[in-house]
């Protein structure tokens, strides 16, 4: 793919045939900013009024915000190596920190919104980057060519 002069390859942005966006992508992208705006919300009051209490905890709550922030933009946006990298990162801290909460739940003397695998949301900070790696892998390289069959 190559941009409109036809110069630079494109690869980060996403065709229309590959986007993130459409489809049930729309969902994951809804549901992806609502956890941001509620992971963002609750980071910020943590760190506002208790910071000294848990500072581990709610430290760990405003990273998990802004990788939801910018999984939100990044699959609005069909920008595929963004979504992969905060997507990516958000599986690694969401089975990290659940895993230690639970194994060592003294580490975090408070919750975060990874704690407990995402227990605190419903277990969606568990399966909502599951979720969004199938659906990047599943649009990879998808273009409206691709669907058809090879007699026509």
């Amino acid at each position: 793919m190559t941009s409109p002069e036809g110069s630079e390859p494109t690869a980060d942005i996403a065709s229309p045939g590959t986007s993130t966006a459409t489809g049930p992508g729309r969902v994951l992208v809804a549901v992806y900013a609502v956890l941001a705006l509620a992971a963002t919300a609750r980071s910020a009051v943590q760190i506002t009024r208790d910071l000294e209490a848990a500072p581990v905890a709610y430290l760990l709550s405003a990273v998990a915000a802004v990788v939801y922030v910018v999984a939100t933009v990044a699959l609005a946006r069909g920008r595929r190596t963004a979504a992969w990298a905060a997507v990516g990162f958000e599986a690694v801290g969401v089975l990290a920190v659940g895993a230690l909460s639970v194994a060592a739940p003294d580490l975090f003397p408070d919750d975060t919104v990874w704690s407990g695998f995402g227990a605190g949301y419903g277990y969606v900070p568990l399966v909502l980057p599951l979720l969004g790696l199938v659906w990047l892998a599943r649009t990879r390289g998808r273009t409206p060519d691709a669907w058809r069959t090879p007699l026509g």
